[in-house]
């Protein structure tokens, strides 16, 4: 066995040892996971302890579906189970207690095992395929790892599906073997139970990042330049519409995030979502709304349709979708679009050019002439060899002419072999565009581009990547770009960020 790696996690104060180690006996790397073990003379007195806990602690409808109830009841079982264990195991150490109490929490009301995988940031997806099968997960540093976790029945699988489902309001069972779901987290679960899974139940999370990715941490990472940066914070501060194209994992979500944090503080935001994953400074006036799946009578179920029909008499200045997937959620779109409301949203579709195939071909058939008030096509991709994720093309739409339909103008897009995104074409309809908007002539764009530029390397090199100050410095930009530049260029900013 050879060691690639090691680490550590921390999961309710309790600390587990990662290695990812190469097997010969192994195609994949093995994800090793090292928790602090509970001895069988201990494990003798839990099953009385569990008993007790559930008898002294009622957990009531609220406690389960109120995400800021949670925290709480974890804390009074933690307490309560302390306490049992002190007077019941008395001969073991005050550490050894405090575990056993975290790990009976943890098995009681939380995911097991898997609670040390969700602590770990390095992990993107975490899936179970059977109870015959170890647990899978995503790595960013090594891709798909096989662990030494696995779930002991497909019972067992079922219950953790039920837990998370309960707390969303939703269920699992044999007439509704699906469930599309969230932890109080945010991470994204999928789950589906056997037979429609064939091999056994189900469970896929897909991790919500704790920390928010941001305009800085993708141009250190070299997923976008300061350049398109800069043209893309100009456009989004003037409400240009913008829809986000890619294949999955490209991280389209995460772009959708990074552009919203150009938005102006003084606009009211509404995001509908088919699970949360939208994140926003605290400076926002937002309102998230998230699509409801029907119960097992077919009722109740709220579609994203109909949360755009509904958002747009709720007077947003900003409308975010987080994917058009069906025509009528696209023609809704473009009347916001039309109504003069500014949109970002999301769509499957691996170049610009399959963006707007999508958009102007069945099922969704968006008529030529509404085309016309989508501003921007921006495309994400993802190396399925290394992992890494860039900004793959900037496109605008050139309106319909007498003689020609509308087509692309490309106007950025991403050379592999240099590994930098480079300018194709000038724009001939979006900067005619902002410049009737902003009534700047094209001097007067150049020179507040390069100040956009200024800023965005200035928080670069000094490694401002919170997504609330972040929001904060484009926000003084918006507001007065001479007296941000004049600070910066002082090296006096700390002092405006001190007040």
């Amino acid at each position: 066995m050879k060691l690639i790696d090691k680490y550590q996690v921390i999961a309710d104060d309790i600390t587990a040892d990662i290695s990812i180690r190469e097997e010969p006996s192994e195609f994949v790397y093995v994800y090793d996971l090292d928790i602090p073990k509970i001895k069988e003379s201990t494990r003798a007195y839990l099953d009385s302890i569990k008993n007790k806990l559930i008898a002294a602690i009622p957990m009531l409808p609220s406690d389960i579906l109120d995400p800021k109830s949670f925290p709480k009841l974890k804390q009074k079982f933690l307490k309560y189970a302390s306490e049992l264990i002190r007077t019941e195991i008395s001969h073991l150490r005050t550490a050894d207690q405090w575990v056993i109490a975290n790990r009976l929490v943890q098995e009681m009301i939380g995911l097991g095992d898997m609670e040390f995988l969700l602590a770990d940031n390095n992990i993107e997806e975490i899936c179970i395929v059977s109870s015959d099968e170890p647990i899978w997960i995503y790595h960013k540093g090594y891709g798909w790892l096989k662990t030494n976790l696995m779930v002991p029945s497909e019972s067992k699988i079922t219950d953790y599906a039920n837990l998370i489902g309960r707390r969303v309001g939703r269920s699992i069972n044999v007439l509704n073997p699906l469930l599309d779901a969230h932890l109080i987290t945010g991470d994204r679960v999928n789950a589906t139970l056997y037979p429609v899974s064939m091999s056994g139940n189900t469970i896929t999370i897909r991790k919500f990042a704790r920390k928010p990715w941001t305009i800085t941490d993708y141009i250190k990472g070299k997923s976008i330049n300061t350049e398109l940066a800069a043209l893309l914070w100009f456009a989004v501060q003037y409400e240009m519409n913008v829809l986000v194209g890619g294949a999955t994992a490209t991280a389209k979500t995460t772009m959708l995030n990074i552009l919203s944090s150009f938005i102006p503080l003084n606009q009211r935001i509404v995001s509908i979502e088919q699970t949360r994953e939208i994140q926003l400074p605290k400076y926002y006036q937002w309102i998230p709304m998230l699509v409801r799946l029907p119960n097992p009578e077919g009722k109740g179920g709220i579609e994203m349709l109909d949360l755009m029909i509904n958002s747009l008499r709720m007077r947003p200045d900003r409308l975010i979708v987080g994917e058009i997937r069906r025509a009528g959620e696209a023609e809704v779109m473009f009347e916001a679009m039309h109504s003069g409301h500014a949109v970002m949203a999301t769509m499957h579709a691996d170049t610009s050019e399959q963006v707007y195939n999508r958009l102007t071909n069945p099922p969704m058939n968006i008529p030529s002439v509404m085309l016309d008030s989508l501003n921007l096509i921006l495309v994400m991709y993802r190396d399925r060899k290394s992992g890494i994720r860039r900004v793959f093309e900037l496109a605008e739409i050139l309106p319909q002419t007498k003689k020609e339909p509308p087509k692309l103008n490309i106007l950025y897009r991403w050379d592999p072999r240099s590994d930098k995104i480079k300018r194709v074409n000038k724009s001939k309809q979006f900067m005619k565009k902002l410049k009737i908007f902003t009534h700047m002539s094209d001097s007067s764009v150049r020179k507040d581009l390069k100040s956009r530029e200024k800023i965005l390397k200035w928080m670069v090199k000094h490694n401002i990547s919170d997504l609330s100050l972040i929001a904060e410095i484009v926000s003084r930009y918006n507001r007065d770009p001479d007296a941000l530049l004049k600070l910066i260029k002082n090296k006096n900013f700390h002092l405006v960020l001190s007040k």
